[in-house]
């Protein structure tokens, strides 16, 4: 079961890490180091939009839905929660985004970028933003529903459209390259409703009922969206430190290496909240819990230890592929920065359990202080070991979350029936 389903959602995570590669690599080849490092400091932004626009529910869209399934009532009003949860949470985002447009200080956070080219992105990433939020959220109901062939090609489709809007206006120049990242996903998200719909997920049907259930939301809200805000707050942060102590080419050079964990943490997450967060309840017992939990953890970090090596192994190789020559100083920072996606891999899988369980205190005293400890550690190893500091405060920090989120894992509570 578990094989059948690794690679059944490994190979529709292959596609997504095929757009986000060629993405990457269009990037790399048009953009020098600095103009790189501009454009991550961007997705960063559209993060922060993506996390306060739609509450960080995807895991609760899932999780929910698959609790609720059968009870067709339950569920209709469970989602009708869910959707005017996001709907308010959009409209409050976008007026923060258009005063943010107009009274940020873009010209330190996007040196040497015209700054109303930087608005303008801003304004087009609304509805792009939007439209992110409709594909993960129809994509998470399938999951949810078990509808595996429709969560697949959604996501398909979706990759493949992206990879297409920014070759071709790349290519043409016909946008600039911040707004072209902000507006690749508003076609595809027509085509994630439209397969959505065919499953069940009718949002005119969904609004006419008359149930609103709201509480079960409020956990998984408070656990996607903590993180999903703090991390790039964090990364801005190191990325706006590497500058200053090293130089804007530099932070290139290290949102390079960051972008490697990202392509391998995107497939590993996404496979993992496939497998894992459906079969997580908290009327299991704890026999049937660990029986099912601990080989398939077993597996996961074996899986992961097979991958960072292979990555070591060939980490020269690895640059060129998904970048390009100037970014070629990357490899040799590369040791710790897999050490710690080594560990990152087990920790995903553990907090998983807690998101399934909604256990939010403890969720997010760990990601709290785990987000934390990377800043300062990224910050204080920059004085003490120069720009290695950042990949060995991210490695450490992976494990100490790992062990931490094991612990805790293992001492909760379980049905005793």
């Amino acid at each position: 079961m578990f094989v059948k389903s690794f690679l059944g959602s490994g190979a529709v995570t292959a596609f997504n890490a095929l757009r986000a590669f060629a993405i990457n690599k269009l990037l790399a080849v048009f953009l020098p180091p600095a103009a790189f490092a501009c454009v991550g400091q961007f997705m960063n932004l559209l993060t922060i939009g993506q996390a306060t626009s739609s509450l960080a529910l995807q895991n609760g869209w899932t999780s929910l839905t698959a609790q609720n399934f059968k009870n067709e009532k339950q569920l209709l009003g469970v989602w009708r929660g869910g959707l005017r949860l996001t709907t308010f949470a959009s409209l409050f985002t976008f007026v923060a985004a258009v005063l943010f447009c107009f009274m940020a200080p873009l010209e330190t956070l996007f040196p040497g970028m015209n700054t109303r080219l930087v608005q303008a992105a801003i304004l087009f990433a609304l509805p792009g933003v939007f439209a992110t939020n409709i594909i993960a959220i129809c994509a998470a109901v399938m999951n949810g529903m078990g509808e595996n062939r429709k969560w697949a090609l959604i996501n398909i489709v979706a990759s493949l459209w992206q990879v297409l809007w920014v070759a071709f206006f790349l290519y043409t120049g016909q946008l600039s390259v911040l707004s072209i990242i902000a507006t690749q996903s508003i076609v595809a998200a027509f085509f994630a409703i439209r397969i959505a719909s065919q499953a069940g997920f009718r949002v005119k049907k969904v609004w006419s009922t008359a149930a609103d259930i709201r509480e079960p939301w409020v956990s998984y809200a408070l656990m996607g969206l903590v993180p999903m805000v703090m991390t790039p707050v964090v990364l801005t942060v190191i990325r706006t430190a590497v500058a200053s102590n090293f130089g804007q080419d530099a932070a290139g050079i290290w949102q390079s290496v960051l972008k490697v964990s990202d392509f391998l943490f995107m497939m590993m997450s996404a496979i993992l909240t496939v497998i894992i967060l459906p079969k997580v309840s908290a009327q299991q017992t704890r026999q049937e819990f660990f029986k099912l939990f601990n080989p398939l953890l077993l597996r996961v970090m074996g899986i992961s230890l097979v991958m960072v090596t292979a990555l070591f192994l060939c980490r020269g190789l690895l640059v060129q592929i998904l970048f390009s020559r100037a970014y070629m100083g990357a490899a040799d920072y590369l040791f710790y920065q897999l050490l710690g996606d080594f560990f990152r891999a087990g920790g995903f899988s553990l907090a998983l359990v807690l998101i399934a369980r909604r256990e939010t205190k403890k969720f997010l005293s760990i990601e709290i202080g785990s987000e934390i400890f990377l800043a300062a550690g990224s910050l204080i190893l920059m004085k003490l070991v120069e720009f290695q500091g950042p990949m060995m405060a991210y490695a450490v920090e992976n494990f100490l979350y790992f062990a931490v989120m094991f612990v805790v894992v293992r001492r909760l509570k379980w049905n005793q029936q």
